[in-house]
């Protein structure tokens, strides 16, 4: 099976359980269950998710384990899109082709979509009776927690807005926005996967985690630049947002061919991360290569 074939196959998986797991909940609010539904099913690459399951197979995850975790680092990564969408963030009216969630409900139903995900993805993890050591049950679950608050995604959203129409940042500043915004979650997706793996597997963590690192900022990258030569309808959300919005990108501050010298700085570095792991990782770095050259 090529990597595209793989990835479909992953996405399939991941949508199913996804939408498996809304629809064997109770609604007790069903209008919100439907915006939950509408952000978390509804469109996607799963890059996050494909990464916990690929990495956490390479480490002797226990399947339903994995699973888990790949569906809670999308709840995170789901909810994370309906709150940056919102008019006092980011207020963009498109995502993943589709209107975002406060355009397609309303504000309220999207805030409290956003705050249900959020708590899906720790009542995933925190389940009782997994096959697997509690207290790396507990670090699953710190790992994504610090992930996605102040010291992850919501310290970066958070120097994103403070920068924002400012003037341009220099990069080691640029950096700190993209490490924890997107690649924090980056690394806790990968981290998830070797946690929940055996005890060898323990001994690749930081290799694991230079990858993850390098891979999150390179991707980043990709997507400032995206925002520049791409195009609405392939990427689902509205081209130039960056620049109308007055952000500081990769691109603004380095130019096209600058970002993707660092581009290929970072993707090198990840490639050179998996070259210090002893399993076979010639999927995730054949995922790096598709990842970092895609078109949406």
């Amino acid at each position: 099976m090529n990597l595209l074939d793989q990835l479909e196959q992953s996405k399939q998986q991941i949508n199913h359980y996804l939408n498996h797991l809304l629809l064997q909940r109770r609604a007790v609010a069903p209008r919100l269950q439907e915006a939950m539904h509408y952000a978390l099913v509804l469109g996607g690459k799963r890059v996050r998710p494909f990464l916990t399951l690929q990495v956490g197979q390479l480490c002797g995850a226990p399947s339903d384990v994995i699973m888990r975790a790949a569906a809670a680092v999308e709840c995170i990564h789901a909810y994370s899109l309906v709150h940056d969408d919102l008019p006092a963030m980011d207020n963009d009216h498109l995502r993943r082709g589709q209107p975002t969630c406060h355009i397609a409900f309303d504000e309220a139903t999207a805030i409290l979509a956003g705050d249900a995900l959020q708590t899906l993805a720790f009542e995933l993890l925190s389940a009782p009776h997994l096959p697997l050591n509690a207290e790396r049950q507990l670090t699953m679950i710190q790992v994504l927690a610090q992930a996605s608050g102040d010291h992850g995604m919501c310290g970066g959203q958070a120097l994103d807005l403070a920068a924002t129409g400012a003037a341009h940042l220099p990069e080691p500043e640029l950096a700190q926005i993209h490490e924890h915004k997107t690649g924090a979650l980056i690394r806790a997706a990968v981290m998830l996967g070797v946690l929940a793996g055996d005890d060898e597997a323990q001994d690749f963590r930081q290799h694991f985690d230079d990858f993850a690192y390098n891979l999150g900022l390179a991707f980043q990258v990709r997507d400032d630049m995206l925002d520049v030569i791409g195009n609405t309808s392939s990427l689902g959300k509205t081209k130039g947002s960056d620049a109308e919005a007055n952000k500081s990108t990769y691109v603004t501050l380095l130019g096209l061919d600058g970002a993707q010298q660092r581009l290929q700085e970072f993707h090198q570095k990840a490639l050179h991360a998996l070259t210090k792991i002893t399993y076979n990782t010639e999927l995730l770095a054949a995922f790096a290569d598709h990842l970092l050259n895609r078109d949406h």
